[in-house]
């Protein structure tokens, strides 16, 4: 399989790559970002990238690929709704709809968050924008298109939150999420289950196409 990574150098993306890199059954991984990640690998390629809104320059190197991980994202504290519309919507879409053209074969994942809104007419605004983007993501003509809503995630293997009080939380209460975990897997889950979760899904399939943590934890 080959696959195209979103979002490498978050805390997510660090994780599903280092699950891509890995896996046997993986040949080669692209990696798409505005910043190198530091890593070297002989599967791993990188495309520099700045303008994520128009990927035509790039097109040549996006297609021909079996699967994308879409682990980019945004906090939505403190910003107003265009600006996090823009940053999680227009973004995400503006990269789907170019490999769902180039690559019709391809199996898309897409990393939300527990409590998205799939109604898009609820209180919250970051989870209005969420719910409208994994909706207009499963009407793109790809093969298939998986959206998962992990809850808390426990960095494991070196993964790092770039945010450093942030890293500090996970630094500190490493035991507490390692327990939460085995006990409450509706809230919590790994940074290695949910990169194993998304290779296991785009490979295989999954009976549904969004997945919250339990069945993320089941796979």
């Amino acid at each position: 399989m080959k696959v195209i990574l979103f979002g490498a150098t978050g805390m997510v993306g660090q994780g599903v790559l280092r699950e891509c890199l890995i896996d046997p059954g993986i040949e080669r991984v692209v990696v798409v970002g505005r910043s190198p990640t530091g890593r070297t690998h002989a599967k791993l390629s990188e495309v520099l990238h700045d303008d994520f809104t128009d990927f035509s320059a790039i097109e040549s190197q996006l297609a021909g690929y079996d699967a994308c991980f879409f682990c980019l994202g945004v906090s939505s504290i403190g910003m107003d709704e265009a600006r996090y519309r823009h940053l999680t919507y227009d973004i995400t879409l503006a990269a789907a709809k170019t490999l769902s053209r180039l690559n019709p074969g391809m199996v898309f994942t897409y990393v939300t968050g527990r409590s998205t809104d799939s109604t898009e007419q609820g209180p919250q605004m970051w989870a209005r924008v969420k719910g409208k983007t994994e909706n207009d993501l499963l009407k793109l003509p790809f093969k298939a298109a998986y959206m998962f809503r992990p809850a808390g995630i426990q960095p494991l293997h070196g993964v790092r939150s770039k945010t450093a009080w942030v890293q500090a939380i996970y630094v500190v209460t490493a035991p507490l999420l390692s327990y939460l975990n085995r006990v409450a897997p509706k809230y919590m889950t790994t940074s290695e289950q949910l990169g194993r979760a998304m290779i296991k899904v785009a490979r295989d399939g999954y009976p549904k196409p969004v997945l919250e943590s339990e069945d993320i934890n089941r796979i």
